[in-house]
């Protein structure tokens, strides 16, 4: 069922947007029976951005959901505690200074972007943990907010005297543009959700054990600081090979965890699986808003995104208060 709304809402992007084809020609277009105008817009344009988005829209659910775990906080997620806007560091900086050098650029962008988000998140666990006391939830989020504040300054003062093409790519990349909606894009985010999605499936035991209280943990013999830099690792390396794609997109893995958690519980083996299908829909249907509410431009899906995600987590947080 879930996969089944995934394909239809995949099915409503490639039909909405500036030059509309309907449901029947994406259908004809797809068997060959299409205009050649058709085939340019779906397989050269639509298609690819549908497919970014589904991929990112898995990662970024996922990387949210172990982040909460992990923190054994609700309210984490990466864009919201830092982890995207250390991402984004590294990718201005690649963009600003090495682009014109690099021949692989697309398959660059998610590496580089993981170096910087690691970084990032590692800053971030060291400023929040405690000796006697580990993580503390609500000192990660302020941490992390405070973080992401300082890091979007350092674009700021990046892009200040960059070129107006250089700048109008990073404002993009800010609001959360998918401004890398093409194959090569496809191919290069590609692996990086099949290797560790996967992975993450696989060891979803752990990450139950990982939710309990650090005593329990460890007297179920969990080794709890290598299993979660083993978690964080891949958590970083979903968000941040998403956003260099994407754009600076938060709130899905805010989101997408919760609603799964309340449709199957809370234990990994179900909720994750039901993650990955939430994670997709989400973000296809903000784009798919985002490109029909304007005739002749569209809103960012990073921003539909916001809108939407911004007053549930001021929600969730009244609720924790």
């Amino acid at each position: 069922m879930g996969v089944f709304l995934v394909i239809c809402c995949a099915f409503l992007g490639l039909s909405v947007g500036y030059s509309s084809m309907g449901f029947r020609s994406v259908i004809a277009t797809f068997f060959g029976y299409g205009e050649v105008s058709d085939e340019f817009i779906l397989f050269s344009i639509r298609l690819p951005r549908i497919l970014i988005l589904i991929l990112a829209g898995v990662a970024l659910a996922v990387a949210g959901a172990v982040l909460q775990t992990l923190t054994k906080n609700d309210l984490a997620d990466p864009g919201i505690i830092g982890i995207n806007a250390g991402a984004g560091v590294g990718i201005t900086v690649l963009y600003l200074f090495a682009k014109g050098e690099l021949t692989n650029f697309s398959y660059a962008l998610p590496i580089v972007g993981f170096v910087s988000a690691i970084i990032t998140a590692l800053l971030i666990y060291s400023f929040s943990y405690e000796r006697n006391r580990g993580i503390q939830p609500f000192r990660l989020i302020l941490v992390g907010v405070g973080f992401a504040a300082a890091l979007s300054g350092i674009m700021v003062m990046l892009i200040s005297s960059a070129n107006r093409s250089d700048v109008d790519f990073i404002a993009g990349w800010l609001a959360g543009n998918v401004w890398g909606a093409d194959w090569p894009f496809v191919w290069a985010l590609l692996p990086w959700v099949l290797i560790l999605v996967p992975f993450t499936i696989m060891r979803s035991n752990h990450l139950n054990i990982l939710g309990l209280s650090e005593p329990m943990a460890v007297g179920l013999g969990a080794s709890l600081n290598k299993q979660r830099m083993y978690f964080l690792l891949l958590a970083v390396g979903l968000a941040a090979a998403a956003v260099s794609v994407t754009g600076g997109i938060g709130f899905i893995g805010l989101m997408a965890p919760h609603i799964a958690r309340s449709l199957v519980g809370p234990r990994h083996q179900r909720f994750l699986p039901m993650t990955i299908v939430i994670g997709p829909i989400l973000l296809l249907v903000a784009d798919a808003i985002g490109r029909s509410i304007l005739t002749e431009s569209s809103i960012p899906v990073g921003i539909v995104v916001a809108i939407i995600g911004a007053p549930y987590f001021l929600y969730l947080l009244k609720k924790q208060v």
